[in-house]
């Protein structure tokens, strides 16, 4: 694909503006750093870091059947959800394996915002819509809002005292995994309380047309409480250390989640939704593979995704996301190894050009922050 065939975000110029490294990422040109990885992720961790999520989809689902149709289609319990409510959910092929991941707020009575992977928009509204023929009375309509939209996530210990720059001292954030809207300078605004990060942190959408307003507003409001603009390379090593799934790497259409552990997120008494009867079987059966995390044992080259991983000499699995954890200072990553290598404590064996480098399979998460 041509540079001028990907698409750009409509925070675009303020990352060129900024000095950020633009990079392609799932179709679009984004930031990978400014200040440099590490400096940005350290950050957030102390701070407050802000990440331009624009690129990510958005789809409105409205109509009196669109509860009982998304818990069609989704594998946590939209029902569960009440006016202002969020959870992360998946959508599954007839398979089990993940479409993608996503989360759905419950914004009014018979109103529901996904945001989805921003691969993904394409795919799965045409699985969705697709799918939206004949499986509950009362069929929901959906809408794709992508593009009439931007959004950042501001993460970091500092984010309460940043929005009380933005909204005043006696206004309170949303719970986690809530979502409120705000005016803020005039702009309609929804936040969210959720985060891809581990620390503190909210998701704001608002209008395209608003996006580099908002942005510079935050940059500098922020200042006090240290807010920085961060790029797509801090988000992963963030992410990594808390063992948080990137779809296309540790989440796929071949995998399911109960294989990445992650049934927390599925609702098997539900009695229908796509991909069910697969996830009944995984779960009844066990999972021939599972989604691990390790940590290598000293110092050596970072672990990256399609390494081999080795136990007692024989090959067991492989590395779907790795890198050097700038928090451990230390190489990590999370890969998918036989059930029978996948224990906690396990001894395991990195293969990086021809060598093999001693890891250990560690519980999740990998950064347990310091109280």
């Amino acid at each position: 694909m041509s540079s001028t065939a990907w698409k750009k975000t409509p925070l675009y110029g303020e990352h060129v503006r900024l000095g950020a490294r633009m990079v392609p990422f799932g179709g679009w040109l984004m930031p990978v750093h400014y200040s440099g990885i590490v400096d940005e992720h350290h950050s957030v961790r102390n701070a407050v870091g802000m990440f331009d999520i624009s690129h990510m989809g958005q789809f409105i689902v409205s109509g009196t059947g669109a509860c009982d149709w998304l818990d069609t289609m989704l594998t946590n319990k939209v029902a569960k959800l009440d006016v202002g409510q969020g959870q992360y959910t998946f959508l599954l092929n007839n398979n089990g394996g993940v479409i993608d991941d996503l989360i759905v707020y419950r914004t009014g009575d018979a109103e529901f915002l996904l945001v989805v992977n921003a691969a993904k928009v394409e795919e799965d509204f045409v699985w969705l819509e697709d799918h939206n023929v004949g499986q509950v009375s009362n069929l929901p309509s959906a809408k794709n809002r992508s593009a009439d939209f931007g959004g950042v996530a501001i993460q970091g210990p500092r984010v309460v005292g940043l929005f009380h720059e933005l909204l005043g001292q006696n206004v309170e954030l949303p719970a986690r995994n809530c979502i409120r809207d705000f005016v803020i300078e005039n702009m309609p605004v929804s936040v969210s309380r959720t985060g891809y990060t581990g620390e503190d942190g909210v998701e704001v959408f608002f209008r395209a047309n608003d996006a580099a307003k908002f942005w510079n507003l935050v940059l500098e409001r922020g200042k006090k409480n240290g807010a920085k603009p961060c790029g797509l390379g801090a988000r992963d090593t963030l992410r990594l250390e808390m063992c948080y799934p990137l779809n296309g790497s540790d989440l796929s259409a071949e995998r399911n989640p109960i294989e990445a552990g992650l049934g927390f997120f599925v609702d098997l008494e539900k009695r229908q939704f796509t991909g069910r009867d697969k996830l009944l079987e995984t779960k009844t059966n066990g999972a021939r593979e599972r989604l691990v995390a390790f940590k290598m044992n000293g110092k050596g080259p970072p672990p990256r995704p399609h390494y081999a991983l080795f136990s007692n000499g024989n090959r067991v699995g492989e590395i779907t996301s790795g890198t050097l954890s700038p928090s451990l200072n230390i190489g990590i990553g999370m890969g998918y190894v036989s059930a029978g290598s996948a224990k906690i404590g396990t001894p395991l064996e990195v293969e990086i050009r021809g060598q093999k480098f001693p890891a250990t399979i560690e519980k999740k998460p990998l950064y347990k922050k310091q109280s």
